[in-house]
């Protein structure tokens, strides 16, 4: 997918640099296939300030974005799957750490999306964040409320990840682990 979406941005640079034909058989075949996938991304770049002709690199950013977190996900299922076989013969404190584990999990992830999400223009009322923000939220905002602002940067979201880092090794040290 990655080389896929990278030879599709070659194909759009180079129509545009005059490198190739802009009308010729692979500048159009090209086209005649992405345009449908193109457009809307066209459009959200624009609609977020940028050039239109940067949708191609948008599009490579993506997918590497998107394939690295498909990547970590497929290494977490493995190894919770794994984690998951190993504490079907354990006792019930080992049970307790995976519980911890998978809630610090859910939250630092949440946080990434909550972070992100800012960064894209989705809001607290977006609903791909909402989720996010609601599992957060009880973290985040008394931080926010007591740092002071720094400008145009949030660190809220830092200080709430390392208390709550904070929290899962005290959580640990106390199961015992």
């Amino acid at each position: 997918m990655f080389l896929l979406s990278l030879l599709v941005a070659l194909v759009y640079w180079a129509a545009r640099r005059g490198k190739i034909n802009a009308f010729g058989w692979l500048a159009r075949g090209t086209r005649r296939l992405c345009d449908p996938f193109m457009h809307p991304l066209e459009r959200r770049v624009v609609r977020l300030g940028g050039n239109p002709q940067d949708a191609p690199i948008w599009l490579v950013g993506i997918v590497v974005v998107l394939g690295l977190f498909l990547l970590a996900f497929i290494r977490w299922l493995v190894g919770t799957a794994y984690y998951l076989e190993t504490l079907s013969h354990a006792g019930p404190r080992e049970w307790a750490r995976f519980a911890a584990d998978l809630v610090f999990f859910v939250l630092t992830a949440a946080i990434i999306v909550r972070v992100i999400g800012t960064w894209i223009g989705m809001g607290r009322y977006n609903r791909l964040t909402r989720l996010a923000y609601f599992l957060t939220d009880w973290v985040v905002e008394p931080i926010r409320r007591l740092l002071p602002p720094f400008g145009a940067i949030d660190l809220s979201p830092l200080v709430a990840y390392v208390a709550l880092y904070l929290t899962h090794l005290v959580v640990l040290r106390l199961l015992g682990s």
